[in-house]
C-alpha cells in the first residue's frame, strides 16, 4: 500500500526519498523499514545538507595541523587527542535545542546524559559538563519559563551524575524567542592505548543491550522533532525523553568496568533513533551485518510494537558487542552494578540488517542505503536584508547624552554580560576533586591527577556576529575560543563545534552555514587547532522566523604546570595593566558591528565585524609566552562590551580597584565599548614592563599600557570615576533582576 504524505511527514522525508528508497530496495518498505530510513535519513543522523559542507574542514587539512589528533574525526562518538603521559582527552560538543523547547527540562537534561554516553562509549571517563546556552528576551513570560526549566534540567542530571560542570555561556536574544539552543560538552579521560571504538567488526560477535528499560518516550525525536521547524501545532511532548541520572550514573561505573575487562569488541551509545542508529551504525562502521530479535529487548511498557522498540530514544542505554565466549563475564559485571543486560542480535558477514519479533521478520534491509542518507549540495545565496544589515555608518550612530559611566553601568547590568551565579551556583563545579579554576574566567582548568599537567577548557559562541558576516563570524568564534584558553596560559589543541542554523533549504541559511563553516575552518587551520568532534543542528526556526546563525564550539587546551593557571581577575594591587594587541583611540564602525553597544543603546544590531587572524594568532603567543614566563600575572579576553567592560570585570572580580590613563579618541563609544577583536587585558608588576614589552615586540603584537591597579574606585581618565561597590552592583544582579 502507497504511503501517505501525512507518514511521511511524521518522519521527515519528501516524496523524492520515498521513491529512491522503493528504487533501491525494488519494492515497498515495511512501516518498521520505513521508520528506520526516516530516523537514518534525517537531519539528525543523516547530514543530508551538512554533510558535503562539513567535508570544506579536511579541504583545509586541519585535521593534519596537530598530531596529537586520535580520532577520525565523525568516525567515532567524540575526538580524542594525546596529552601526554599515556592519557587522552576525549571531547565533543552536541545540541539538544527541539527537546527543550518542548520540555526544557526534560530536553536539557537528557542533553546532558547524551553527552555524557557518547564520552563514555569512547571508552573514557567523564571529567566536566560545559553548556552554551541561549534564550530569547527575559520580559517574555515563555522565555523565563524555558530559561528555569532548562537550567533546573542541566544541574539537576549533572548533579546526581557526578560529573562536574566548569564552565559555559548564557545569551539572550529576541531571535531565540520559542527555539532556545541548549549545547551541551562533556569531557572525558582515557589511557590513550584504551580508547574504544563504535566498529562492529567481528562475525559471530553478540550485541548486549544494557541499560534502562526501552519505553515509547522519544519515538521520532531525531526524524520528527529534530529535522523540521515548528510551524504546526502538533503535539511534540512524546518525542521527547525521560531522563534517570541516577541509573547513567552506574551505567557509566558498570560500562567502564566491562571496557576494563578487554572483553568489549566495541560500545556504542543509544541516542538519536535509538537502536536503529546504535546498530546500524555500529556494524556499518565494521563493514558487516546484523541480526536483530525484538523480543529480547527488555522493555518497561507492555505490548510495544516493532516499530516502537527500534525508534525509541529511551535513555540510559548502550549497546555492547562482544565475543560469544566473553558473554557470561560481562553479564557478571553488568549484574554487580544492578544493570539489566540482554542478548538481542549477532553480527554477521552479510551487509544487512534482518530484524525480527520474536518469529516474524519484520525489517530485511541492506546496510549501505540505509547508513548512507543522499546528501544535498545546494547553492546560498545571501538576501537583501542581509546586506542591508552590514551597512554602518559612524555618522548614524550618535553619542549618547548620558555619558559614558551611564552607559557603563547599564551594559555591565544586561543579562549577556551580568554575572552568570546564579546560574551557576546550582551547578556542581568541584566534584571528583580536578577543578583548578571553575565557572566565571575566560577558561575552566582541571587538573590532570598523577601528572603536572593541566587541562583547560571554554565553550563560546556569538550568533550577532554571524548574522552580519558568517565568515568572519566563524573566523572570530574560533579566535574568540582559542583566546579564552590562551587567557588561562594553555595551549589551544582542539575544538569541537555545534552547528545551530535554521532550514538549509533556505538560500540565505545555507550561505550562513557554508560561510561560517569556511571562516571556522579557515581560523583552525591559521591557529593550528583541528576539529576533531561535533554535531550540527538545523531547522532552528519557529513560526517562520530564524535564530541567528551561532556555530558554537568548544575547545580544548593543555598547560604543562598546573600551578601556573591564570585567571581573568586582577592578581592584586599595585600592579601594571596593559593591553595587547590593538592601540585605543583608533577604531572604526567595524568596531561597533554587532556590539553589546550597539544592541542595547542604539536598538541596532547592524555593520561588519572583521578580524586579522594573523594577528590574532601572534596576541594569543604573546600572552602565553607571558604567562609561561611568568611576566602576567591575570589575563582577559576583551570581547563583549569592550575595554571598558573587561576592565570592570577584571576589578569586580578582584575587588581590586582601577585607575586608568589611557587615550580615548573623540568617539569614546568606540574606544571604550567597541568590540575589536584580538585584544587581551593583562596585569603584572611593574618590573615586568620592560620583558613583557620586548616579548610582544618581537611578535609585532601591539602592547600599551592602561593604567594600574588599587583602591576602591574605578577609574577610567577624564570619563568614568565610580566605586567598586556600584559596578559591581549592577554585574551581579543585573541577570537576577530580569529572571524573576
Amino acid at each position: 500500500m502507497a504511503v501517505t504524505q501525512e507518514q511521511l511527514d511524521e518522519i521527515a522525508l519528501s516524496r523524492a526519498e520515498y521513491d529512491l528508497i522503493v528504487e533501491q530496495l525494488d519494492r515497498e518498505p515495511t512501516p518498521v523499514e520505513l521508520g528506520m530510513f526516516g530516523a537514518l535519513w534525517s537531519e539528525h543522523c543523516g547530514y543530508k545538507h551538512s554533510k558535503p559542507l562539513l567535508r570544506l574542514f579536511a579541504q583545509d587539512d586541519s585535521t593534519q595541523t596537530s598530531n596529537r589528533v586520535l580520532s577520525q574525526t565523525g568516525a567515532e562518538n567524540a575526538g580524542a587527542v594525546d596529552i601526554g603521559d599515556g592519557l587522552a582527552v576525549v571531547f565533543k560538543v552536541e545540541s539538544h535545542n527541539h527537546p527543550s523547547a518542548v520540555e526544557p527540562l526534560q530536553g536539557a537534561a537528557t542533553g546532558v546524559g547524551g553527552i555524557v554516553r557518547d564520552i563514555l562509549a569512547m571508552g573514557a571517563r567523564p571529567i566536566a559538563l560545559l553548556n552554551s546556552l541561549r534564550f530569547g528576551t527575559l520580559d517574555d513570560p515563555q522565555n523565563r519559563h524555558l530559561f528555569h526549566g532548562v537550567v533546573g534540567g542541566i544541574s539537576w542530571y549533572g548533579n546526581c551524575i557526578g560529573v562536574p560542570d566548569v564552565a559555559g555561556e548564557i545569551c539572550f536574544d529576541e531571535s531565540y524567542s520559542g527555539n532556545p539552543l541548549v549545547n551541551a560538552m562533556c569531557v572525558g579521560l582515557v589511557k590513550a592505548d584504551n580508547i574504544a571504538t563504535s566498529a562492529a567488526s567481528e562475525v559471530g560477535d553478540v550485541m548486549l543491550l544494557v541499560g534502562a528499560g526501552t519505553g515509547r518516550d522519544g519515538i521520532h525525536g531525531a526524524s520528527g522533532l529534530a529535522s523540521r521547524t515548528f510551524e504546526e501545532e502538533v503535539e511534540l511532548r512524546p518525542t521527547v525523553q525521560v531522563g534517570n541520572p541516577f541509573l547513567e550514573k552506574v551505567l557509566i561505573e558498570a560500562c567502564l568496568e566491562a571496557l576494563g575487562t578487554g572483553l568489549v569488541n566495541a560500545i556504542q551509545d543509544l541516542g538519536a533513533a535509538g537502536l536503529t542508529s546504535a546498530a546500524i551504525e555500529s556494524v556499518a562502521s565494521g563493514s558487516r551485518g546484523i541480526l536483530l530479535d525484538l523480543s529480547k529487548v527488555h522493555q518497561r511498557e507492555l505490548d510495544m510494537s516493532p516499530y516502537e522498540v527500534m525508534l525509541s530514544e529511551s535513555q540510559e542505554r548502550m549497546l555492547l558487542v562482544v565475543a560469544p565466549e566473553n558473554v557470561s563475564a560481562i553479564k557478571e559485571v553488568m549484574k554487580k552494578w544492578d544493570v539489566a543486560c540482554h542478548e538481542i542480535g549477532q553480527v554477521i558477514a552479510d551487509q544487512i540488517a534482518q530484524v525480527s519479533m520474536g518469529a516474524s521478520l519484520v525489517a530485511d534491509l541492506p546496510i549501505g542505503p540505509l547508513a548512507e542518507a543522499p546528501q544535498y549540495r545546494l547553492e546560498g545565496k545571501p538576501s537583501l536584508e542581509d546586506r542591508d544589515r552590514q551597512k554602518l555608518e559612524l555618522g548614524s550612530v550618535p553619542l549618547p547624552t548620558d555619558g559614558p559611566e551611564a552607559i557603563l553601568l547599564r551594559l555591565l547590568a544586561s543579562p549577556n554580560i551580568a554575572n552568570k551565579k546564579s546560574v551557576y551556583r546550582q551547578y556542581d563545579h568541584q566534584v571528583q576533586t580536578n577543578t583548578v579554576v571553575g565557572p566565571g574566567s575566560d577558561a575552566a582548568v582541571l587538573r590532570v591527577k598523577g601528572t603536572d599537567k593541566a587541562i583547560a577548557v571554554t565553550i563560546d559562541g556569538n550568533g550577532r556576529f554571524c548574522q552580519l558576516n558568517p565568515y568572519q563570524g566563524g573566523l572570530i568564534v574560533v579566535a574568540e575560543v582559542c583566546r579564552n584558553l590562551s587567557c588561562s596560559g594553555a595551549q589551544p589543541l582542539a575544538m569541537t563545534d555545534c552547528l545551530n542554523f535554521g532550514s538549509p533549504e533556505r538560500p540565505d541559511i545555507y550561505h550562513q552555514l557554508e560561510q561560517c563553516i569556511l571562516g571556522i575552518a579557515d581560523a583552525c587551520r591559521v591557529l593550528g587547532v583541528p576539529v576533531v568532534s561535533g554535531n550540527v543542528s538545523l531547522y532552528n526556526e519557529s513560526r517562520g522566523h530564524a535564530i541567528y546563525p551561532t556555530p558554537i564550539v568548544g575547545g580544548l587546551g593543555l598547560m604543562e604546570d598546573a600551578s601556573k593557571a591564570t585567571r581573568s581577575a586582577f592578581a592584586g594591587e599595585g600592579l601594571m595593566v596593559a593591553l595587547l594587541g590593538a592601540v585605543t583611540d583608533q577604531g572604526d564602525s567595524s568596531d561597533l558591528a554587532g556590539s553589546e553597544y550597539l544592541q542595547q543603546i542604539h536598538g541596532l544590531v547592524a555593520g561588519s565585524p572583521l578580524i586579522d587572524i594573523d594577528l590574532e594568532k601572534r596576541v594569543q603567543q604573546a600572552c602565553r609566552d607571558g604567562i609561561n614566563e611568568g611576566l602576567i600575572m591575570s589575563a582577559h579576553d576583551c570581547s563583549d562590551g569592550g575595554l571598558a567592560v573587561a576592565l570592570s570585570e577584571c576589578s569586580i572580580q578582584s575587588g581590586v580597584g582601577f585607575i586608568g590613563e589611557f587615550p580615548v579618541g573623540n568617539r569614546w563609544d568606540l574606544t571604550l565599548f567597541g568590540e575589536r577583536q584580538s585584544r587581551i587585558v593583562v596585569s603584572f608588576r611593574e618590573s615586568s614592563w620592560n620583558a613583557l614589552q620586548s616579548l610582544a615586540s618581537n611578535l609585532n603584537v601591539p602592547m600599551i599600557k592602561l593604567g594600574t591597579t588599587g583602591g576602591g574606585r574605578f577609574k577610567i581618565d577624564g570619563q568614568v570615576d565610580l566605586p567598586i561597590e556600584q559596578i559591581s552592583d549592577g554585574w551581579n544582579n543585573g541577570l537576577e533582576a530580569v529572571i524573576g
